[in-house]
C-alpha cells in the first residue's frame, strides 16, 4: 500500500482517538452508499470485496491482525493476501463448500459510508441477486479479464437494468494476470458497451483492476498508465446517490401510520419517498383526493420549515381530511396514478410455481392489497433475452404478465419511482414472499371501466325472498358423496321454502367452464369462476350450494373472502381416501391408478383438507340422510 493511500487510512483512527465525540459527529451524517457486485463465478467478488474492506481500513483491528497473520502462516505477504478472508459469510462458503445467497457487509472511508452486497453468480440464485439489488444504488458488475464478457455478466446486466439501479461500474478485474494488456481491455469494454446498448444500459464507468493486486481500487496503478480515470473507491465515494436524484421529483410519502397521541394531534409518519415537503405546500391524499396544506414538519429534534427524499417525518395537514394507512399523501398537482388493473413484470421467488387466477397479497409501500394475476404473456429468457411462451412462472423465472387488484391503488411506473411502483407478492395462506414486481403501467380498461350504482340491493333481493342468502360450500374428494349430500339437503331447503341453486362441479364443467382442464391452473380458475357465480346469486338472494372438490385452501379462502361476513360455510365431506377408490361410482380412481388419468386429485394432485370448517361431515359414520338434515340444522341455526 503506498504511502498516500496509508495516510488517508489512518485519519479517522487518528480522530477516534483524538476526540471520539468529533468522529461520531462526523461519521454519522456521512452520506450512505448502496451498492452490490456481481458477476459471472471466481470473477473475484469476494476477493474485490476484501479489498475494499482492507483498503478503507475501517474495520475492526483484530480481523487485520488475524488477516496478516493467516498471510504470515500461509508464506504469503502483501499482495498475495487473501482479502477474501476478510468476508467472514464468504470464508464460510470456503469451509462448507456452498454459496451463501447474499452476503452484506458495512465500511466507510473519510467521505462516505458502504453498504455492499455481495450477490452469487449462479443462475439458480436469480432471485437472491435481486434481493441485493432492490435496495441498491450503484452495480459492480466484475469480468474476469482472461474470459471477457459471459453468460452471467449478460444476465446480470439485463437483471441490474430490470431492477432500475442507475449507476454501473464495469470491473475488467484480474488485469495482472493478462499482463494489464490495454488491447485486451479496450476490446472487452467495447463487447460489453455493444451488449449494455441492446438492454437499455446508457452509460457505465469502466475501471481496469486487480483486487489481488490491488491496482484502481483504492489508488491509481502504475501498471495501467493508460487508464485516467478514477479509482473504484474514488468513483463509489462522488458517485451521486439516488435520494438526490429523487428529492428533483414532485413530492410523495406513503403513509405508514396514523399519529395520534392526543385529540390536539393529528400527524401523518412516514418515509418520504420524492421531492421535497414544505409547511404551506398544497397536498392531495390519494386514492380518495382529498386537498389540504402543510401546516406542521414534525420530527423528533423539533419542527422543521422543509424535508426531503429519504427523510422520515411526520406530516400534520391544516385540515381534517380523511388519511390512513397505505394512502399516499402527493403534491396537489402532480400526484401519483391510480388504478386497479396493470401490466408488470415479476420476478418469481417461490420453489411452487405461480397459479394464475390464484389471489395472493400485493405490497406495495405501505399498501396491502389482494392481487390476481394472470396466465404471463410471456417468460425472458435472461440469457438470451427471447421472449417465451409461458403458462406460469417457476422459481427464478422472469415473466411479463397482467395483474388487477381488488381496489384501486396509488402507483407510479417503476421506472418513475421505485417505492411506488415496486411491489412484492405475498401468499395468503403462508405468508411467504412469492415474487417481486415491477409495474410498466397501468390498463386502459382499468379506467373505462365503473361500477354501476343500482336501485334494487342485495337486500332488497333478500327481503323479498324471506331470507339470509348464503353459501353452504362442499368440498371433498372425488366420490366422497358431495353431489349426493347436496342435493338432499337442496330437496330439504325447497321443501321449506327456500330459494336456492345447487351448482354442481360437474355440471358447471359442461357449460360455463368447458373449457378448463383440471391441471393446478385450471382449477384454481374454475373455483373463481365458481366463486364470482356464487356471489352473483348471494346478492339475489340466493342460497348457493356449491359441490366441488376445491382442492385447494387457498382458493376456498378466496370464494370466503368475496361473500359478506357469515354468509360463506365451508361443508368438510370427510371421506378417506382408501374409502373412496372403493366406492369408485364413476371409475376415476381406476384411470388414475392405471395412468390414463392425470392431475387425478388425491392420486397424482394434491388435496388440502380444511382446518376449521363450519360443518364436518364423516361419511364413515352417517348416512347421506342425517349428513343433510345436520347441514340444514346447522344452516338454519346460522342464519
Amino acid at each position: 500500500m503506498d504511502a498516500e493511500v496509508q495516510e488517508n487510512a489512518y485519519k479517522a483512527s487518528d480522530l477516534v482517538a483524538q476526540d471520539i465525540d468529533a468522529y461520531l459527529e462526523q461519521h454519522q451524517h456521512k452520506s450512505l452508499l448502496r451498492f452490490i457486485t456481481c458477476g459471472s463465478v471466481d470473477d473475484g467478488k469476494s476477493t474485490l470485496i476484501g479489498r475494499l474492506l482492507y483498503d478503507s481500513k475501517l474495520i475492526f483491528e483484530d480481523q487485520l491482525a488475524a488477516l496478516e497473520a493467516d498471510s504470515k502462516r500461509m508464506g504469503t505477504q502483501g499482495q498475495n493476501i487473501d482479502f477474501a478472508l476478510l468476508v467472514d459469510g464468504l470464508a464460510a462458503e470456503r469451509e462448507q463448500g456452498i454459496t451463501i445467497d447474499v452476503a452484506y457487509r458495512f465500511f466507510a472511508t473519510d467521505k462516505r459510508k458502504f453498504i455492499v452486497a455481495d450477490t452469487p453468480g449462479h443462475e439458480q440464485y436469480t432471485r437472491n441477486m435481486v434481493t441485493g439489488a432492490s435496495t441498491a444504488d450503484l452495480a459492480v458488475i466484475l469480468i474476469d479479464a482472461r474470459k471477457g464478457v459471459l453468460t452471467q455478466t449478460r444476465r446480470h446486466s439485463y437483471l441490474v437494468r430490470l431492477i432500475g439501479i442507475r449507476h454501473v461500474v464495469l470491473a475488467v478485474n484480474k488485469m495482472d494476470l493478462i499482463g494489464y494488456d490495454q488491447a485486451r481491455y479496450n476490446a472487452i469494454v467495447e463487447n460489453y458497451r455493444q451488449f449494455a446498448a441492446s438492454i437499455g444500459i446508457e452509460t457505465f464507468l469502466s475501471i481496469p483492476l486487480s483486487g489481488l493486486a490491488g491496482d484502481n481500487i483504492a489508488s491509481r496503478s502504475a501498471n495501467t498508465p493508460w487508464y485516467a480515470g478514477p479509482t473504484l473507491i474514488e468513483h463509489l465515494e462522488t458517485v451521486e446517490l439516488d435520494v438526490v436524484a429523487d428529492q428533483a421529483k414532485p413530492f410523495t410519502m406513503p403513509v405508514q401510520w396514523v399519529n395520534r397521541p392526543n385529540l390536539d394531534f393529528r400527524g401523518f409518519s412516514g418515509l418520504i419517498a420524492t421531492g421535497v415537503a414544505r409547511v404551506g405546500d398544497a397536498v392531495r391524499v390519494v386514492p380518495s383526493g382529498k386537498t389540504s396544506t402543510l401546516s406542521r414538519i414534525v420530527t423528533l429534534d423539533g419542527d422543521l420549515p422543509e424535508a426531503v427524499a429519504g427523510q422520515s417525518v411526520t406530516l400534520c395537514l391544516a385540515d381534517e381530511i380523511d388519511c390512513s394507512r397505505g394512502d399516499v399523501l402527493a403534491k396537489a398537482d402532480a400526484p401519483p396514478q391510480v388504478a386497479d388493473q396493470f401490466e408488470a413484470t415479476l420476478v418469481w421467488m417461490a420453489d411452487e410455481p405461480l397459479l394464475p387466477g390464484r389471489p395472493y397479497w400485493l405490497k406495495l409501500g405501505t399498501q396491502t392489497v389482494t392481487a390476481n394475476v394472470q396466465p404471463p404473456k410471456y417468460q425472458v429468457n435472461v440469457n438470451s433475452l427471447e421472449h417465451v411462451a409461458a403458462k406460469t412462472l417457476e422459481l427464478n423465472a422472469i415473466g411479463v404478465v397482467n395483474l388487477s387488484t381488488d381496489r384501486n391503488i396509488a402507483f407510479e411506473p417503476y421506472e418513475a419511482n421505485r417505492d411506488l411502483g415496486g411491489f412484492i407478492l405475498i401468499d395468503k395462506l403462508t405468508n411467504a414472499t412469492v415474487a417481486a414486481g415491477m409495474l410498466h403501467f397501468a390498463l386502459r380498461r382499468s379506467q373505462n371501466i365503473h361500477p354501476q350504482a343500482l336501485d334494487v340491493t342485495r337486500e332488497g333481493h333478500a327481503a323479498l325472498k324471506n331470507q339470509t342468502p348464503a353459501v353452504l360450500w362442499f368440498t371433498g374428494l372425488s366420490g366422497a358423496g358431495k353431489s349426493t349430500i347436496a342435493n338432499l339437503v337442496e330437496k330439504k331447503l325447497h321443501r321449506m321454502n327456500r330459494h336456492t341453486f345447487l351448482l354442481d362441479g360437474d355440471n358447471v364443467r359442461h357449460g360455463l367452464n368447458k373449457d378448463l382442464g383440471f391441471t393446478d391452473t385450471d382449477r384454481v380458475e374454475n373455483i373463481r369462476r365458481v366463486g364470482e357465480v356464487a356471489k352473483l346469486m348471494t346478492d339475489a338472494g340466493l342460497i348457493v350450494i356449491t359441490a366441488f372438490i376445491s382442492p385447494f385452501r387457498a382458493e376456498r379462502q378466496m370464494v370466503r373472502d368475496m361473500m359478506a361476513p357469515g354468509e360463506f360455510l365451508e361443508v368438510f365431506i370427510d371421506t378417506p381416501l382408501a374409502e373412496a377408490e372403493r366406492r369408485d361410482v364413476k371409475g376415476l380412481y381406476k384411470k388414475a391408478r392405471a395412468g390414463q388419468l392425470k392431475h387425478f386429485t388425491g392420486i397424482d394432485s394434491p388435496y388440502e383438507p380444511p382446518e376449521h370448517p363450519e360443518i364436518h361431515i364423516d361419511t364413515t359414520g352417517m348416512t347421506p340422510e342425517a349428513a343433510a338434515d345436520l347441514i340444514v340444522d346447522k344452516l338454519v341455526s346460522a342464519l
